[in-house]
């Protein structure tokens, strides 16, 4: 019997966007059915201010979705931001039996829960638990524990975690809208990874900087696991305000400076910045619009620069920065990110699916389709946990471990 298609739906809940992308899943092909954006308020800085403006926001996106798609949304991972998110080492030990006892899926749930114990505030919410290693008395290096035999079970990992205020504010968002989260939110960062990274580039060293209009967020990856996620209070927007302060325009001119005539490398000294808007001109002066971008994104990469150092990743990366969010659209900023972070730097591209419209293989939309794809993933788990049998079951990889656990472990 040919298998049925299944849908996957991801809603990247921004401060200045909401964006939403449904695929449907047939076997291992992933095709774009439907996808939507809408400018969105009610954010501050990736947090929820306002309860029924991102809402609504979400809801227009979604009649948008499902009036391409033919399809009715009601559940969807979804996005968390914000400088409230961050990422810790933990460890564990328990004891599971004797020498003879044989690992199971009580005992895994049982040692992410001592690990985390005491670790991560009463006021954060664990969104994801990343195993870095298994230790089976004495003997490390263990990815997958289960089935083995053995008395005491230990566990390396990382944890990323949010304050729990903020995730409830978003659940109470997501409810209003009515669409429930399949899971746990889940960093931008961290979901743009699905869409522009491969297993290879995550296992040899990776970081995914997702450039937001009032945020900045970076995920490091290595040997195949997220090794780090950080948040900076700092975007798009704050070079739009600079611009608007600095050259004593409005903000709608200063946008349209910043969208069209900003690049990330100094221009022609010389020349003039002319926007036109209606009988009105403009002229600024590009110096003046270099200074004022030049200033804001040495400030932007010095604080990557400062979380690669927290990170123990300063010029460790073999595969540099993949650059994605609405900053990337930015002229020349990879080389920006290469000369301040000495690291190679390129401009996200979303693949790995078909069917998929040129408007949204754009940089902005890579988290909104990584977090599409991660919910597949998760939609994968639960027939699994309810029983169902899938005709092609998939193997199991060490680059597939931390996407599939979290909803396992955390739903």
């Amino acid at each position: 019997m040919e298998e049925k298609a299944r849908f996957a739906v991801g809603i990247d809940v921004g401060t200045n966007f909401v964006r939403a992308v449904l695929g449907t899943v047939k076997g291992e092909e992933v095709s774009v059915i439907g996808y939507g954006e809408v400018p969105s308020e009610g954010m501050r800085r990736g947090i929820v201010k306002e309860l029924m403006p991102p809402a609504k926001a979400i809801d227009e996106c979604l009649a948008k979705v499902e009036g391409m798609s033919g399809v009715k949304v009601d559940r969807a991972t979804i996005s968390i931001n914000g400088v409230h998110i961050g990422s810790t080492k933990i460890d564990g030990m328990i004891a599971v039996g004797v020498a003879e006892h044989e690992i199971d899926e009580e005992d895994i749930i049982r040692i992410a829960d001592a690990a985390i114990a005491g670790k991560v505030p009463a006021n954060r919410e664990t969104l994801a638990l990343v195993p870095y290693e298994y230790i089976l008395d004495g003997q490390g290096g263990i990815h997958e524990p289960l089935g083995m035999h053995g008395a005491r079970l230990e566990l390396r990992a990382n944890v990323i975690s949010a304050l729990t205020p903020d995730c409830e504010n978003l659940r109470k968002v997501c409810e209003s809208a009515v669409i429930e989260p399949h899971g746990p939110f889940e960093p931008t960062a961290v979901a743009a990874a699905r869409a522009v990274t491969t297993s290879a580039q995550r296992e040899n060293g990776v970081g995914v900087l997702d450039m937001g209009g009032a945020t900045t967020s970076l995920a490091i990856f290595d040997e195949g696991e997220l090794q780090f996620v950080g948040v900076i209070p700092i975007g798009s927007n704050d070079i739009t305000k600079d611009l608007a302060t600095v050259l004593a325009t409005i903000p709608d001119v200063a946008e349209e400076i910043k969208l069209k005539h900003v690049s990330a490398l100094k221009g022609e000294m010389d020349k003039e910045v002319l926007v036109k808007r209606g009988r009105e001109e403009f002229r600024f002066k590009r110096k003046d619009v270099d200074d004022v971008v030049d200033a804001r994104l040495e400030e932007i990469f010095e604080s990557i620069r400062a979380m690669l150092k927290l990170a123990g990743y300063d010029r460790r990366l073999p595969e540099g920065l993949v650059i994605c969010g609405g900053g990337a659209k930015m002229r020349n900023i990879e080389h920006f990110a290469r000369k301040h972070v000495e690291l190679a730097a390129r401009i996200a591209k979303p693949s790995g699916i078909i069917g998929v419209s040129e408007d949204i293989l754009k940089p902005e939309f890579a988290t909104a389709i990584g977090l599409m794809l991660g919910d597949n993933e998760r939609a994968n788990i639960d027939n699994i946990d309810s029983g169902a049998k899938p005709k092609k079951k998939a193997k199991k990889k060490k680059e597939g471990s931390f996407f599939s656990r979290i909803a396992k472990l955390f739903k």
